[in-house]
């Protein structure tokens, strides 16, 4: 995997081969963040990166300067991973090993963008509950952000909040927006 933009673009970066886990790819990475390019200035952007594995995402933001980035994964592995490539790009990440609904739970934190890869073979409910949780506990900033990665046999436009859909070979972004209920509350 590599960084596509920022302070570290083009650096290869060569996660463990026994980590659990899915990256995005490359080609999804640089599309979605040409969509996330179009919404705001990555500089001090605050990012919390759900099911984060490999980190890829938050060493993204990073390397274009947001700042502070929380990744949350469940497997000691990844989050030992993140950590070490953190320290060696020097990136204000906090991993922070965590079941992610747990983490959800008790976070009062709110956050720019809101980046979350569950596994794709996680049920529908799963990958709802994300939503549900992120927009009742208040987690994301009026202006923000929340990404879902997922595949195609998940829907997610039906939910609340949900804004617009992009989709990069196998990988869908759904994104939810605060606004996105607002609106369609004024037009009703």
């Amino acid at each position: 995997m590599r960084i596509i933009s920022g302070k570290y673009k083009g650096r290869r970066i060569f996660p463990p081969k026994n980590l659990p886990v899915r990256p995005t790819t490359d080609m999804s990475k640089e599309s979605l963040f040409n969509v996330l390019n179009n919404h705001f200035n990555f500089e001090g952007l605050k990012v919390l990166d759900l099911f984060s594995g490999t980190g890829n995402i938050s060493f993204e933001f990073a390397s274009r300067g947001s700042s502070p980035i929380t990744s949350v994964d469940g497997d000691f592995g990844c989050v030992k991973f993140i950590k070490q490539i953190a320290a060696e790009f020097d990136f204000t990440i906090a991993a922070i090993k965590s079941d992610v609904f747990a983490f959800l739970e008790k976070n009062k934190t709110s956050y720019d963008v809101i980046f979350a890869d569950p596994p794709y073979g996680l049920d529908q409910k799963t990958f709802e509950k994300v939503v549900t949780l992120v927009f009742e506990k208040g987690l994301l900033e009026e202006d923000g952000m929340l990404i879902i990665e997922h595949s195609k046999y998940t829907k997610m436009e039906h939910l609340p909040h949900f804004s617009f859909q992009k989709s990069y070979g196998g990988s869908f972004f759904s994104f939810f927006e605060i606004a996105s209920s607002e609106e369609e509350t004024e037009e009703e």
